[in-house]
């Protein structure tokens, strides 16, 4: 089948950034995109409806680790699919594991065949190879499948990130011949994304995405990051890489970020993202707005009656009062963790679209920066 094509549109004139769009049989993915996270083929607290209606993001996120647990492979295949399962029909894009080989650090045993796990669901150990990461994904169905990795912790002793690079790099060759010796299993394309790795080393960034972009894939991955590190070491690992990956196939940024991270990542030529933050710090009660962060369970909002985010454009901005909001985390109503998770991903979607507006008009550089500026703020 042919592979994903991306059409890269326009650059911005004054930084790196760019406008495109990305083909796949499930639907075109317009760039700068953010990914909202659907671990278990749910993005937690919101319906598929609302996901789409509101939220409308061309492309989600879905984890394979969680999804082998649960429901599992046989379930997903009888299914048709991931798409099917969860009644999706956009794009899909499945993190092939490897960021739990960082996270489940006390439950996992890295070898170079591969790494033993420990449920965290139940103690029962499974082991996870490059094959079988390519296998399990391509019975998930994700239209965009990631390589097998290890993503490294913040800090990194230099010598540890070196050779971990390295049997990245080798997983790597492993997860490129066995997806192209496997077919798709539901009669569409899918394609695998190579990761950059290097920890905060330029010269180790800079070696994994000279490897990672004579691969010659359809696109390109950034891991490793936002894991702990300072955002001005993000962004100086970004601009390492985005200087190497070439420019015609979409580059990810995996697990980034705040507004601010991604406005500043589109800016050093990042088209794809995704986070929990939005979601996660929902159900906290935290939301994300053009004039900076607000905690609605703040008591200062207790008597304060005016829409949750006067210039938000998500139905339920308008619709409920600060007040209203903040009386639902106060008596621990879901409702209140569904208002703000359909607030903060309406937000996130809209900053990158408005992104792309600003990219294609030739004004990003001057909007981005007043942008940053007012979102730094506490409200």
């Amino acid at each position: 089948m042919p592979r994903m094509k991306f059409d890269l549109l326009h650059n911005d004139p004054n930084s790196q950034a760019r406008a495109g769009v990305v083909h796949t049989d499930h639907g075109a993915i317009e760039t700068p995109i953010f990914m909202p996270v659907g671990t278990l083929a749910t993005v937690k607290g919101l319906h598929q409806n609302e996901l789409k209606d509101v939220v409308n993001p061309d492309i989600i996120l879905a984890n394979t680790y969680h999804l082998y647990l649960r429901p599992g492979t046989e379930i997903l295949e009888k299914a048709g699919g991931v798409h099917k399962f969860m009644n999706w029909d956009r794009p899909v894009l499945t993190d092939s594991g490897g960021y739990q080989v960082y996270s489940l650090s006390a439950n996992r045993k890295i070898k170079e065949a591969g790494v033993k796990f420990k449920s965290h669901i139940d103690g029962s150990y499974h082991f996870f190879t490059p094959e079988s990461a390519m296998d399990i994904q391509r019975t998930i169905g994700a239209d965009i499948i990631m390589a097998f990795d290890e993503c490294t912790p913040y800090p990194c002793d230099y010598n540890y990130a070196r050779r971990s690079m390295h049997m990245t790099h080798r997983w790597l060759k492993r997860c490129i011949d066995h997806f192209h010796n496997t077919p798709s299993k539901y009669g569409y394309n899918q394609t695998l994304f190579p990761i950059v790795q290097g920890s905060t080393y330029k010269d180790l960034r800079a070696q994994s995405a000279e490897f990672i972009a004579n691969a010659d894939q359809p696109g390109n991955a950034i891991g490793g990051l936002s894991v702990g590190e300072p955002a001005e070491e993000m962004y100086a690992m970004t601009e390492v890489v985005t200087a190497i990956l070439p420019k015609d196939k979409p580059r990810y940024l995996m697990g980034v970020g705040t507004p601010i991270n991604l406005l500043e990542n589109v800016a050093l030529g990042v088209d794809m993202f995704d986070c929990v933050m939005p979601t996660r710090n929902a159900r906290n009660g935290m939301i994300f707005t053009v004039n900076g962060t607000m905690n609605v369970k703040n008591k200062k909002w207790a008597d304060d009656f005016s829409p949750l985010d006067e210039h938000g454009t998500a139905w339920v901005d308008q619709y409920y009062s600060k007040a209203y909001v903040r009386h639902l985390f106060t008596v621990n109503e879901m409702l209140g963790k569904q208002i703000c998770t359909l607030h903060n991903l309406t937000f996130y979607l809209w900053l990158m679209r408005e992104a792309r507006k600003h990219i294609l008009a030739g004004d990003f550089r001057t909007w981005k920066d007043k942008m940053v500026k007012q979102m730094d703020n506490r409200l």
